[in-house]
């Protein structure tokens, strides 16, 4: 099978063109939907609706309605007649599946789960307290103020988990893990009715091994919308995570605001910064992976020019071996790329303005190139250290940004499920200590009982 993947010279073409519509085509704009996607919308809404309005149909109908039209979609779309006794996994079912799953993959999950533990639990936030001593105040006694931060895990959360084209016990780990090691209580899993979600067994035995007993087989924009307003069945959540389709990302960011989420998650991407120390079979392998996840943006920026013609051969003796090259041949022809960039100087440059969900530093010292780059979701520095590894068994969470928004957002960690509340005491000393600032800001906007508030403190007599 041809395969033709987009290679550029940025001494002839404008690469940073190429870098910004890949990274316009892949974000969840929600506007795009493909012919055949066209016809079965007609089929099942009576009308063209573009994706962010079949979105808005569902969470509209799913929050009025509950757990009739939760149901009613579940049949529609993913064509599985649940009832509300098989809609969530049985304790039963997960005990059987726990059973007859192979101890050595149990054996990974557990080896898995604590190193996310591990070190999620590092940079966990911890409560902090600041004790600040005033001047004297009225009476000439000396003040008193603590100031806290106080974190506290959030009551109940839920988690989306793709199951659509493949089962991912890996998205699991990395997003309930996380919310255990914050002191999460309730985790609600949704995962579509498939033979990759809601009846795979491995995923099934993960859960029970990770003591995850709340799970429902439920998937799309329809199980967003269950977990933000709650229906029968299924409590409302507090804060929803886990990555899905355009359909699950548009409904996170519907629900937004009712409910927390970590991110409208897009496509995988990765980029690779590769100098003439970079082995081109690793660079290829590196690219694929990212790209089997069709669609996936892929993309090597190197200044050694001998490695666009090596990776092209490796990609191409590559995808004829694996067993989803088809499908990351067409993801690499439609959003992948080889730009032969003028010098390391343009190969940040360029990252930075990709801002990709993972970041590649494939060079002879890629600790050099660590300080030259801030945006990016996870950045893996060496020959030695593949995607993969993050994807997989590290220990930080494989739920990043996407689509650009690695400039401002942060891969989900276990910080994420605590909130955190400013905690404030003042005694009679400190209070008349920090009076007159107080009564003077509230004079400057106009808010009187602001002051009257501090000032009725003060004119109380002392018994």
């Amino acid at each position: 099978m041809s395969f033709d993947i987009t290679t550029i010279d940025s001494r002839q073409e404008d690469a940073g063109a190429l870098i910004d519509r890949l990274r316009e085509t892949l974000s969840p704009g929600g506007d795009i939907v493909s012919e055949s996607g066209r016809q079965r919308t007609i089929a099942l809404f009576g009308e063209p609706l573009s994706p962010q309005q079949v979105v808005a149909r569902i969470c509209d109908d799913v929050a009025r309605d509950g757990l009739p039209a939760l149901l009613d979609y579940t049949s529609r779309l993913d064509g599985t007649d649940l009832t509300p006794e098989t809609l969530r996994v049985s304790p039963a079912e997960f005990q059987a599946a726990h059973a007859a799953a192979d101890p050595e993959y149990l054996a990974t999950i557990r080896r898995i789960r604590d190193n996310i533990v591990e070190f999620q639990s590092m940079i966990l936030h911890e409560n902090v307290t600041l004790t600040r001593s005033r001047g004297a105040g009225q009476g000439g006694a000396s003040g008193t103020v603590e100031l806290q931060q106080r974190f506290c895990p959030l009551r109940r959360v839920g988690v989306c988990v793709p199951g659509g084209a493949a089962a991912y016990p890996s998205t699991l780990l990395m997003t309930a893990v996380p919310a255990r090691t914050a002191g999460v209580d309730q985790i609600a899993v949704v995962v579509p009715p498939s033979d990759f979600g809601g009846y795979n067994n491995d995923l099934l035995a993960a859960c029970h091994e990770l003591e995850i007993d709340e799970v429902y087989r439920v998937g799309g924009a329809q199980a967003v919308a269950a977990l933000a307003y709650g229906v029968d069945g299924i409590e409302a959540v507090d804060k929803i995570v886990g990555p899905g389709n355009l359909f699950v990302a548009l409904a996170k960011r519907r629900v937004f605001g009712e409910v927390d989420i970590d991110s409208i998650a897009g496509p995988s991407e990765v980029v690779v910064l590769a100098d003439e120390t970079a082995d081109a079979g690793f660079l290829a392998a590196d690219l694929i992976s990212q790209a089997e996840h069709s669609p996936g943006a892929a993309v090597l920026l190197t200044w050694h020019e001998p490695l666009i013609a090596a990776v092209t051969t490796a990609l191409a003796e590559q995808l004829a071996r694996l067993p989803r090259g088809d499908l990351a041949r067409e993801s690499l022809d439609q959003f992948g790329a080889l730009v032969l960039v003028r010098d390391v100087d343009e190969a940040t440059a360029l990252a930075e303005r990709m801002a990709p969900e993972h970041l590649h530093i494939s060079t002879a010292d890629p600790q050099s190139l660590l300080d030259r780059v801030r945006n990016a979701g996870a950045i893996f520095l060496g020959h030695h250290t593949p995607v993969a590894l993050g994807d997989y068994v590290a220990g930080p969470s494989h739920v990043l940004p996407t689509g650009g928004t690695a400039r401002f957002a942060n891969g989900l960690s276990a910080n994420d499920f605590l909130k955190r509340s400013s905690v404030i005491r003042y005694d009679r000393a400190a209070l008349a200590a920090d009076a007159a600032d107080v009564c003077r800001m509230a004079d400057i906007e106009g808010l009187t009982g602001h002051a009257a508030s501090v000032e009725i403190r003060l004119a109380e007599q002392d018994d």
